[in-house]
């Protein structure tokens, strides 16, 4: 088995801290085939935890809840218990200030999902705004669940009741995204090689069809400024979409496998995706230059190696809220955290069979799935970001990387602006 080299074993002997894990209910008849979990993820507010349990099965969890419940009785919690429905006639007031844990059965199988929440100054693009089925409030939390026969369901997250069903894709909805600027505009990725865009404060109007992967779309993420939207497929090619005109921007070309997962950094000056290459990339995506290479296998396999079956296929990858760390999830049975500015990696955890991972609202933690339904936890690398970063990303979330190179600043400054060096 190919590993680091000797200097950089030291390095790695650094393990993450186990926070705790979800243990998904079995039986002796249950099939293997169904049970993955394909997708987790936390409320925008950090309310609520959201996975695949598998079996048509979405696990709605408080988070507050389950990381107290870690605390008192250790790092292991199954979820054989039954898990508590809200009920239908509850008072709608106290059910938000006492968050439930419940679940929901989607019909199919679950292969993505996506919380949403509403900023009431963000209207519809709709023109006929006069009357709608649904008005969407300031404290409202919605779920979005991509499923196996192509629908979208769109459940209220605090009571449970399902609001709408989306039906346009014809094939496997493998990746859901929110804008994140409160406006309920829903972006799916789907095997019938589309992303469809949604307008949830029009009723679920389906807005627009991108088209343009030659092949299924496994993910997409928006930037920060729901600005750009990027797109990785069974291609090499890594798409990027202009979401006011809702055409191609660039495509990203240097990976040599299918790309996976994406996610733009929290100041949006950098781009990570994931690859069956065996390597992460992280771009900048303005310029469409690739700023920092993490690699899983060493020493790095040739183009055509990588371009097949290699035993290091990267499943996922996730950025960290202090900008300064990328997770990523291999299949090699490990979990690695990078620094953006060190070549290996800072932590590693032991995990067999993962297929997707995040970190928490708040960064502290990051949660990745496994091929039977399960969920684990394990503290993030802490580091107090330095007073140059912070402003690094102040800047950057509000300058792209042509403006930033047209400041009347030294080399070395626009360098470290542009993550350079």
């Amino acid at each position: 088995m190919a590993s680091f080299p000797p200097s950089v074993n030291e390095k790695l002997i650094a393990r993450s801290r186990t926070v705790g894990e979800l243990l998904a209910p079995t039986s002796p008849f249950d099939k293997k085939c169904g049970r993955e979990n394909w997708t987790v993820a936390f409320a925008p507010d950090g309310s609520y935890l959201a996975w695949s349990q598998g079996h048509r099965i979405v696990k709605l969890v408080p988070w507050a809840q389950c990381l107290n419940n870690f605390l008192l009785h250790g790092t292991k919690n199954g979820t054989n218990a039954a898990g508590t429905r809200l009920p239908r006639h509850s008072s709608e007031g106290s059910q938000k200030n006492k968050p439930c844990e419940h679940v929901i059965d989607c019909g199919d199988i679950v292969w993505s999902l996506a919380f949403g929440s509403s900023v009431p100054e963000k209207q519809s693009r709709c023109v006929n705004i006069e009357w709608h089925r649904f008005k969407f409030g300031q404290d409202q939390l919605l779920l979005a669940t991509g499923l196996n026969n192509g629908r979208i369901k769109i459940w209220d997250v605090y009571t449970g009741k399902l609001l709408l069903n989306l039906m346009d894709h014809t094939e496997v909805v493998r990746d859901l995204t929110f804008a994140p600027d409160g406006s309920l505009i829903l972006v799916s990725a789907s095997r019938d090689k589309t992303l469809r865009v949604w307008d949830l404060k029009d009723d679920g109007n389906m807005m627009k069809v991108l088209r343009g992967h030659p092949n299924w779309v496994y993910g997409c993420a928006f930037s920060p400024d729901s600005s750009i939207l990027c797109s990785v497929g069974a291609s090499k090619a890594v798409f990027l979409w202009d979401m006011d005109k809702y055409s191609m921007l660039r495509k990203l070309e240097g990976h040599h496998n299918d790309v996976v997962a994406c996610e733009f950094s929290p100041d949006g000056a950098l781009l990570a995706t994931a690859s069956y290459d065996t390597r992460v990339y992280v771009w900048d995506p303005h310029i469409g230059v690739i700023l920092r290479e993490f690699g899983h296998l060493f020493p790095p396999p040739t183009p055509i190696f990588a371009g097949g079956a290699n035993d290091r296929w990267v499943r996922s990858v996730c950025f960290s809220h202090d900008g300064l760390h990328v997770a990523s999830l291999a299949d090699d049975k490990m979990v690695r955290f990078w620094r953006i500015d060190e070549e290996y990696p800072v932590q590693v955890a032991p995990l067999n069979n993962g297929l997707c991972s995040t970190f928490s609202t708040d960064g502290s933690v990051l949660a990745a799935g496994t091929q039977d339904g399960s969920l684990y936890f394990w503290a993030t690398p802490s580091q107090v970001s330095s007073l140059q970063h912070l402003c690094r990303m102040a800047i950057r979330r509000v300058m792209p990387t042509s403006q930033v190179k047209n400041l009347p600043i030294p080399g070395k400054v626009v360098e470290f602006l542009c993550y350079q060096i």
